[in-house]
């Protein structure tokens, strides 16, 4: 049996970081198991889901390094759910009710008062030929319900505990108890379908073997393992992770475009700080920075994770970045840099210099502009600094110069003014790139060059 998982969002908007987390886990667990990986879009709300949003989230997936084996679209199977929904007519499985939002919503309310579970009465499963034609005559649209195993005796109105029972790829143990639910829609009055038919028709079709998705669908697979059942299949292997939140909480929204994989890659944060985030997050294992997918699947383990929410603070995405950053190679880093404008002889030198003092690449670009123009806020030196400064540059060592001319020229400064430590250093740094704290000299100053660093001269 080949391991087949699937990632199956709407297209209704750009997926974000929680999201991805549902694309990392399958992704991660197929390439644990040498598996395949089905890209689903979930399209059959035509009037929300464009085209333009599965080109989008295509991109995200190929950009964090997710590759589908195999893409397909739900809107183009409508034939395989129309076959399944008269099979399920004929077994007697699939019933038409006639109830308004409005008069749902009033039995509800009546359950309640009578301390009975708010769950559907099948009331509908008792219409005769004749109430149902004239709900027709009214122009009333019939939308179906699937009739859950949960009744004894052959009689639907005689509901009993119906425990449904797996064991969760991530949670271990679930049940769910059929009899605590309401009959599911699955065909509403349109003719338009929910989520529920599409999705386990096909994963029986397409072969999907393992259903890793969020906590919030635990009560969904008690409904769809009896309704792959009902359509003669053995249901898949379940797991359900925990949701991805804010620090605060607040959960994300692809409405909202909070934190959307689309944003992050603007904002310049690698694809592998995202995954690491996405993946460590809320499980045993430690949140760092992994450098490439194939470690990271190493460290996966859908058994770690915990089943409360998984709370981060988006200001973890840089630091994780920075980490990233520190050991970036620069052929993976030449053509970003390319683009910002740092080319050139001195440009690996100046990236192996810089990177460990940048959030983004695209930070280098601020170093690059210190070194080719100078300081953007010149030093203000005292009279004493100055002096020293001065008498500091007569002293610059003849090139070539490489990795170890800094400490040639401070040790010489030293031996020549008497001043060491922070006294002798700062000064000398804020004169070669500005105020502010910056890369290692004895890195940077190579790329400087004689000539450049004479030029800053105060």
């Amino acid at each position: 049996m080949t391991v087949t998982v699937r990632f199956a969002p709407s297209p209704t908007g750009n997926i974000h970081i929680g999201n991805a987390r549902t694309a990392l886990f399958n992704w991660l667990f197929a390439l644990k198991h040498k598996g395949r990986f089905i890209q689903r879009f979930d399209d059959t709300d035509v009037a929300r889901s464009k085209q333009e949003y599965a080109n989008a989230i295509l991109y995200d997936l190929h950009w964090l390094g997710i590759y589908p084996d195999a893409t397909d679209y739900q809107s183009r199977r409508f034939e395989h759910y129309d076959a399944a929904v008269e099979r399920l007519k004929t077994a007697g499985l699939l019933y038409p009710c006639y109830e308004t939002a409005e008069e749902l919503e009033l039995r509800r309310k009546v359950r309640l008062s009578r301390k009975l579970p708010p769950v559907y009465g099948r009331e509908a499963l008792a219409l005769t030929s004749a109430e149902m034609a004239a709900f027709e005559a009214e122009g009333r649209k019939a939308h179906w319900r699937f009739l859950l195993p949960n009744y004894e005796d052959g009689d639907p109105e005689k509901t009993v505990r119906t425990d449904v029972t797996w064991t969760d790829v991530v949670r271990g143990e679930e049940t769910v108890d059929l009899a605590s639910l309401s009959d599911p829609v699955l065909v509403r009055e349109d003719g338009t379908y929910l989520y529920t038919l599409p999705s386990v028709v096909d994963d029986i079709e397409m072969g999907v073997t393992h259903v890793i998705r969020g906590d919030d669908h635990v009560t969904n697979t008690g409904v769809q393992i009896a309704l792959f059942r009902a359509l003669g299949s053995e249901p898949p292997r379940f797991g359900h992770h925990n949701l991805l939140t804010t620090s605060t909480g607040d959960g994300l929204s692809k409405r909202t475009g909070a934190l959307s994989i689309g944003s992050l890659r603007a904002q310049g944060i690698e694809p592998m700080a995202v995954a690491s985030l996405a993946v460590l997050i809320g499980t045993s294992e430690n949140t760092e920075a992994v450098p490439t997918m194939a470690e990271l699947a190493e460290k996966f383990d859908p058994a770690s994770v915990s089943k409360s929410a998984a709370k981060f603070d988006p200001a973890d995405l840089t630091a994780l970045n920075r980490t990233l950053l520190q050991h970036m190679p620069f052929a993976e880093a030449r053509d970003r840099l390319a683009v910002l404008g740092v080319t050139g002889d001195n440009a690996e030198a100046f990236w192996l210099a810089v990177r460990a003092n940048v959030d983004t690449v695209a930070d280098a670009l601020n170093w690059w502009k210190i070194l080719r123009d100078g300081p953007a806020t010149p030093a203000e030196f005292s009279d004493e600094d100055r002096d020293f400064v001065r008498a500091a540059f007569e002293l610059l060592p003849e090139e070539p110069w490489d990795g170890t001319t800094w400490k040639v020229w401070t040790k010489t400064v030293m031996q020549a003014t008497g001043r060491k430590g922070k006294p002798l250093f700062l000064p000398l740094r804020q004169a070669l790139t500005g105020p502010l704290p910056g890369p290692d000299l004895a890195s940077l100053l190579p790329v400087l060059g004689r000539e450049g660093t004479l030029a800053r001269r105060p």
